[in-house]
């Protein structure tokens, strides 16, 4: 096909759907003379999961256009990237990365001859590799390389200096790599933009940029490895497939942060031209769309309606993941995906002889990633109808519909302080009925005994969107359980360890709760009990 293309032809299968290219100029000059070489890098850190699609459907473009493309398994950045991968897993994880990227990529039609794959330390431990190393680190700032990797290294209170290297390692992989142009997400601008400033600076060819849009998440935020209710696994079963698009964010006309719609936008479309809804025929039939721009206007009219959305994107994922699951069935490969991903529930933290498993029987371990934690957004507060010391508050916690949350938070906090704010809620416990009405979810607070008592909610960071998950420093991984079980007391055991700092950050047992934009605090009740 890409001896037919025109270089014009080819420039616009390059790219389409991308949110930003740098250096479009040099891009075209090159397709003038010959093809472009690209490359696309992924630290090998959490699970890879469908949003992994978006990139994989642009490496096929560029195929389709004639390009080189290397894919680079960056196991150093991932361990750079405040230790997201154990040293000791490295490898594993590498070939567990490998094994399912290259599983995507089949499933989705590309030859996997006409790509180059090369792991990180293969080069990036040489000795050229390493002056040059140094010899960056001599001309960058660090604020510059803590700019650069803002959005993309894990921000912590107390940054480790290999975080600060992650940006220049990921722009001098463009030289030694040898390519024209780099590819990621556009939340990878930064460390781009530091690229071109410096290399020149080494005496290397500046290259060109190309940069996707980042996708929504299930719950409307960015879609993360490391929030289980964001994502969608790559080895997720059907059941799990249809329970997790049930709860996504899709609110009937919205086609913001629609993380549903973005996935038929910038996966189904590019590697099928077409997308089908499948619905009653007293609802309209089925439909065939041939453009994406008709799918979006029909949702933004409510002609189409958000279950029939999720029914025929559930359809047309399982056909793609369908292939990925079949192949990880071996027996090696399950081997490999259970070492290279240890499940952090079954690490022993509760002395000898401490048990685990996985469904949340009377053997589990009392670990917090059963806590389903999130930011929410407070939509409104009204007074209770048969309470005076109660108030409503309806909240987003990133699902379809907000949650009742029934709370004497009022007798501490003015209800005008209340009214929009950001905090943090507490899940997957049982509702309970408070003067008649279902509270469906508890806002976790700071609270210092004494007269009088202070109570002050959590904080998430700046920025954070409702639903995302907070989790407790290395316990990313986990699964919260769906609810639980009140006979076992799993919040009352894991609440006595809770509490604030004398820096105000929220932790327990000393690891601090995070989100993927920092870590959870309150205002000014140092030492205070989280409950």
């Amino acid at each position: 096909m890409a001896d037919q293309l025109s270089p014009e032809e080819k420039f616009e299968l390059i790219t389409r759907n991308l949110q930003e290219v740098l250096g479009e100029d040099k891009v075209k000059q090159i397709l003038q003379e010959r093809e472009l070489k690209v490359y696309w890098g992924t630290a090998t850190t959490g699970k890879p999961h469908v949003a992994y699609f978006v990139p994989m459907s642009k490496i096929a473009d560029f195929l389709r256009a004639g390009c080189e493309v290397t894919i680079l398994f960056a196991d150093l950045h991932a361990y750079l990237d405040n230790m997201k991968a154990p040293w000791e897993l490295l490898e594993l994880r590498v070939k567990y990365y490998e094994q399912v990227i290259k599983a995507m990529l089949e499933s989705i039609g590309v030859p996997l001859e006409k790509l180059r794959f090369i792991k990180g330390t293969d080069f990036q431990l040489s000795r050229e590799y390493t002056l040059d190393v140094y010899r960056l680190s001599s001309m960058v700032t660090e604020h510059d390389a803590k700019k650069a990797g803002a959005e993309v290294v894990k921000q912590v209170e107390h940054p480790l200096l290999s975080g600060l290297l992650y940006p220049g390692l990921q722009a001098l992989d463009e030289e030694y790599l040898k390519v024209d142009a780099q590819f990621g997400g556009v939340d990878q601008r930064k460390i781009f933009t530091l690229a071109e400033k410096y290399l020149p600076s080494l005496g290397y060819v500046k290259r060109a940029h190309l940069m996707n849009p980042m996708v929504p998440g299930l719950t409307g935020a960015k879609m993360s490895s490391s929030e289980e209710e964001s994502k969608i696994d790559l080895l997720d079963s059907k059941e799990d497939v249809k329970k997790k698009l049930k709860k996504a964010f899709c609110e009937p006309g919205n086609i913001q942060n629609n993380g549903v719609l973005s996935f038929v936008k910038h996966v189904l479309f590019p590697l099928r031209g077409e997308f089908s809804i499948k619905r009653d025929p007293k609802w309209g039939g089925d439909k065939t769309y041939s453009v994406f721009e008709e799918v979006e206007k029909d949702f933004a009219e409510e002609m189409i309606h958000p279950g029939d959305l999720k029914a025929s994107v559930e359809a047309a994922l399982n056909q793609l993941l369908e292939p990925i699951r079949k192949k990880f069935q071996s027996p090696e490969l399950r081997k490999l995906t259970n070492s290279a991903y240890p499940d952090p529930s079954k690490t022993k933290t509760g002395g000898k002889g401490a048990k685990a498993s996985a469904g949340g029987g009377e053997d589990d371990e009392l670990v917090p990633s059963r806590l389903d934690i999130r930011v929410g957004k407070i939509l409104s507060v009204e007074k209770h109808p048969d309470a005076d010391s109660l108030f409503l508050e309806k909240i987003d916690v990133g699902e379809p519909e907000p949650r009742t949350v029934v709370s004497g938070l009022v007798a501490y906090v003015s209800q005008q302080d209340l009214q929009d704010r950001t905090v943090v809620l507490l899940c997957n416990l049982k509702p309970q009925k408070m003067r008649g009405i279902e509270s469906q979810a508890m806002l976790l607070c700071s609270s210092v005994e004494g007269e009088p008592r202070r109570v002050e909610p959590l904080d998430p960071p700046e920025g954070s969107s409702p639903g995302e998950r907070v989790f407790v420093e290395g316990y990313e991984t986990g699964k919260p359980d769906d609810r639980l079980n009140p006979k076992k007391k799993v919040w009352e055991k894991l609440q006595v360890d809770l509490k604030v700092s004398d820096q105000c950050v929220a932790q327990w047992k000393d690891k601090k709760l995070m989100t993927k934009l920092g870590q959870i605090t309150c205002k000014t009740l140092k030492g205070g009990n989280i409950s």
